[in-house]
């Protein structure tokens, strides 16, 4: 097993210092509503992507930290198919962004809350308008790191606070319910949150992951009692089974901890660990392979890499894996498209794989169907 010691006042993965964000409680001048500005761009962001998602219509939203929220639409001609959508917001530290299944858009920021399209109001021929969610309206926190709408309808935002919980349905206002510490969460500052088959809502935090049966969190441990932690990424397949990357705290001495760093699975009943690769993001597609990026080396030094795991042999010991890219910059999160391609963040903006080629949308190469 790989360990590394690390001194108490470091960050664990060195992925992480490039994700901590500010919790603002100042608003800006606009915070109750910010007119649309919709900007038509030739290439993609080349900031830092941090998250890729699917919208409606075949559109993917990308969000890029400082540049925007862009939407990309494979239907308009070469030039035209990148959209910013968040010009007039000004350089917000854009981290998520969820297209809701009523159609509206939330966008998360690490230093200014949530902003939030209605898309009725468009329908209702009223002004285009985002309107923003901060500590002042119920948020747990102002530093968003992920967004997510469960089965139910509800939209669960992980912060560096908590974890706030919005329901669209509340008649009296009172939109937010925020989960802390104080009510067993072990760690507020979280990194991801989905919602499995069975309704268990599973948690990564910077600290011990755990689950939430809607009643109780529970931190989740492998055999030896020991939690999960660090967890960024996590993903059902098809099975049921839960692959998430983690980092295990083996031992601690003084201000130095000894970690082991991997990919696992969760069929259940026991915990297997995959490999000792770190993991940051991971998805399943259609055909139920499991793709993931990290870095190479538990510390986050080195190359990071593009993996896909083989959906025929995912119940090996060692399912068998391809890399796809490797890169000395960070490689961020994954998403399957309608047709099938993968797209990915990065550093230095977001990357297209359609089973042969990469295209990384900074020329007009990027610009092809």
């Amino acid at each position: 097993m790989a360990k590394l010691a690390y001194a108490g006042s470091l960050l664990l993965l060195f992925f992480f210092a490039c994700c901590k964000g500010r919790d603002k409680t100042d608003q800006p001048k606009d915070s109750t509503r910010s007119e649309i500005k919709e900007a038509v761009t030739s290439y993609g962001p080349n900031t830092m992507v941090r998250n890729v998602r699917q919208g409606k219509n075949g559109t993917i939203l990308i969000a890029a930290s400082f540049a925007g929220i862009f939407r990309y639409d494979p239907q308009q001609s070469a030039g035209k198919r990148f959209t910013n959508l968040t010009g007039k917001l000004g350089a917000r530290r854009f981290w998520d962004v969820l297209e809701d299944r009523r159609g509206n858009l939330w966008l998360a920021t690490t230093d200014s809350g949530v902003y939030y399209y209605d898309t009725r109001r468009e329908v209702l021929n009223k002004a285009k308008s985002f309107q923003h969610f901060t500590t002042r309206e119920g948020l747990a926190s102002n530093a968003v790191m992920v967004i997510y709408e469960d089965k139910a309808g509800m939209i669960w935002f992980g912060t560096r606070g908590g974890v706030s919980r919005y329901d669209p349905k509340r008649a009296d206002g009172k939109y937010f319910r925020n989960f802390t510490t104080k009510d067993g969460l072990p760690d507020n500052r979280i990194n991801t949150i989905i919602e499995d088959k069975a309704g268990k809502l599973w948690i990564g935090t910077r600290g011990e992951a755990c689950f939430y049966d809607g009643k109780k969190f529970a931190v989740f441990k492998n055999k030896d009692g020991k939690a999960f932690s660090n967890v960024w990424g996590i993903t059902e397949d098809k099975k049921g089974n839960i692959w998430f990357g983690a980092t295990i705290i083996e031992n601690r001495k003084g201000d130095t901890l000894i970690v082991s760093t991997g990919l696992w699975r969760y069929d259940g009943s026991a915990f297997t660990k995959i490999n000792q690769r770190g993991t940051s993001a991971i998805i399943e597609d259609k055909k139920g392979n499991i793709w993931t990026t990290g870095a190479v080396k538990p510390n986050g030094v080195g190359a990071w890499k593009l993996f896909r795991y083989d959906q025929k042999s995912l119940d090996n010991k060692e399912p068998a894996a391809t890399e796809i890219m490797s890169s000395q910059k960070m490689l961020c999160g994954i998403l399957e498209a309608n047709d099938g391609s993968i797209w990915f963040g990065s550093l230095s903006g977001v990357y297209r794989y359609d089973g042969k080629t990469i295209t990384d949308f900074k020329s007009n190469e990027g610009q092809k169907p």
